[in-house]
């Protein structure tokens, strides 16, 4: 399934794209794409359902990020050995865990703000990981069934604040509009390999990332594991899990987002995202 929020700014309802690729209102049958709707009897009632009388939402409507209610958003840094080489970084012995603060996270065509005094704002395309049931001390071989599925995630970065500004990287990555979730929450039974999936992300039409999930340096299951040794993962929490290489800060000379530019991003099967950049 293809599981989706659509509607105004704190105000979306869940709704779920068909085989014609109608979006289907969800909202007689469940609150949200969050908590108890993302465990296995959750999916499992929504897989049970016959879309056909549910209401097709008519016209263009605001897709709101993928999940509601989340209550961690989790990332993963230098997860990608082509990515840490780049940004002249060691690849680490276990993975590198930072914060995004939720209130960076935004629907995944909305618009992205520079934020005040930003100098290096870049982008990152990245493979979102949804928790659907609570995980803590999960073992690797397990730690697949923890999961309620798959989205694409845009990891906006303020490069200056990230490694300049003292302090944890979360300065950099927490800024509103920093968090593009979405379009579709795609559940776990429709990704076959999480480890082998295309993703790119441009600027302006100019491919800068061009990668795959297969690359990365520690998988989903070694991550969503590692994790729960430290802290118990809950239904709802998005777990962002590395970028591929090309990021503005890897370029030479570096490149880095100013207000009129557009992003597009996506991964297979996954969705695209596309982003207007204005001044915040």
């Amino acid at each position: 399934m293809k599981l989706l929020r659509y509607g105004p700014v704190g105000a979306e309802k869940p709704g779920v794209l068909d085989g014609n690729g109608n979006i289907r209102d969800l909202s007689g049958v469940i609150d949200d794409v969050a908590g108890d709707v993302l465990s296995e009897e959750g999916l499992a009632r929504l897989r049970r359902l016959d879309l056909a009388p549910l209401p097709v939402v008519e016209g263009n409507p605001r897709i709101g990020a993928c999940v509601g209610q989340v209550g961690k958003f989790i990332c993963i840094g230098l997860n990608y050995a082509d990515h840490a080489a780049e940004s002249g970084m060691e690849l680490p012995a276990e993975p590198v865990i930072f914060f995004k603060a939720t209130s960076a996270i935004v629907g995944p065509n909305d618009t992205v703000e520079i934020p005040r005094g930003s100098v290096k704002t870049d982008w990152e395309v990245e493979l979102g990981v949804v928790i659907g049931k609570e995980t803590k001390y999960v073992s690797e071989a397990e730690a697949l069934d923890h999961v309620a599925g798959y989205c694409v995630v845009n990891d906006l970065s303020e490069r200056d604040f990230q490694l300049h500004r003292s302090g944890q990287w979360v300065k950099g990555k927490s800024a509103d509009t920093f968090g593009p979730i979405g379009p579709w929450l795609v559940t776990r039974d429709e990704v076959t390999d999480p480890q082998n999936l295309p993703m790119y992300l441009e600027v302006n039409g100019h491919r800068f990332q061009d990668g795959s999930t297969s690359t990365m340096h520690f998988g989903v299951a070694t991550v969503v594991s590692h994790l729960s040794q430290f802290m118990s993962l809950q239904p709802g929490d998005v777990i962002s899990t590395g970028t591929p290489p090309g990021v503005g800060m890897g370029q030479n000379p570096q490149t880095y987002l100013k207000p009129g530019d557009k992003m597009e991003l996506g991964i297979e099967g996954l969705g695209v995202q596309c982003q207007d950049v204005v001044q915040g």
